[in-house]
């Protein structure tokens, strides 16, 4: 979906997806000291917004106008402070010195675009930083629920940790993850990719 298709997506009042994080993000943060992050692919805040209650200094960063444009009302309505970017994270430079925490959770790209968000995410990492990737996995479209029916956009595990190591980040977890969905028909399994890794201090 290009930035358009967002746009319309996210034009209505109500929010797209739930005010609350993901459950991977609040796994993979509780114990980090609080320091600079930045949430890419930020679609309505929910994700940015929480981490900036945890006293995260938060930069969200996504090509939606109309989805910064929600998010921000969100987090002036929560009393939070967000720096909201407008960028595709392909095209996205990292400020000077990177952040403590790079979160890109569910990011649909086809290839070149995804390495090259994968490379932005990686070279944001400061020194001692978290790399947070969550995403659709390809192997959800045979026994997952939900999520992208187009397998160009889903992620395989080793697409992140190989853009990790190269960019010289030490990988701490890689692996299918799954999680639950709730529905009219009762919970139902998606498979997820989830990698954490971090930049030697």
């Amino acid at each position: 979906m290009n930035s358009q298709q967002w746009d319309d997506r996210y034009s209505g009042d109500e929010l797209v997806w739930t005010s609350t994080p993901n459950q991977f993000l609040l796994a993979e943060v509780v114990g980090l000291p609080a320091g600079r992050a930045v949430d890419l692919a930020c679609g309505e805040g929910r994700n940015s917004i929480w981490l900036s209650e945890q006293g995260w200094e938060v930069t969200g960063v996504d090509f939606s106008s109309v989805g910064l444009a929600k998010a921000k009302r969100f987090a002036d309505l929560w009393g939070v402070e967000v720096t909201w970017v407008e960028s595709a994270v392909e095209n996205w430079t990292p400020p000077p010195g990177g952040f403590d925490l790079v979160a890109m959770l569910y990011l649909q790209l086809p290839q070149p675009a995804r390495s090259e968000a994968l490379v932005a995410a990686a070279s944001a990492v400061a020194p001692g930083g978290t790399l947070l990737v969550v995403a659709h996995d390809v192997d959800n479209l045979a026994r997952g629920y939900g999520g992208p029916p187009n397998p160009n956009v889903l992620y395989r595990v080793s697409d992140v940790t190989e853009a990790a190591v190269d960019a010289g980040l030490t990988v701490e977890r890689a692996e299918q993850a799954v999680r639950v969905v709730d529905t009219d028909d009762g919970p139902r399994d998606a498979v997820d990719t989830v990698v954490r890794a971090k930049r030697p201090s």
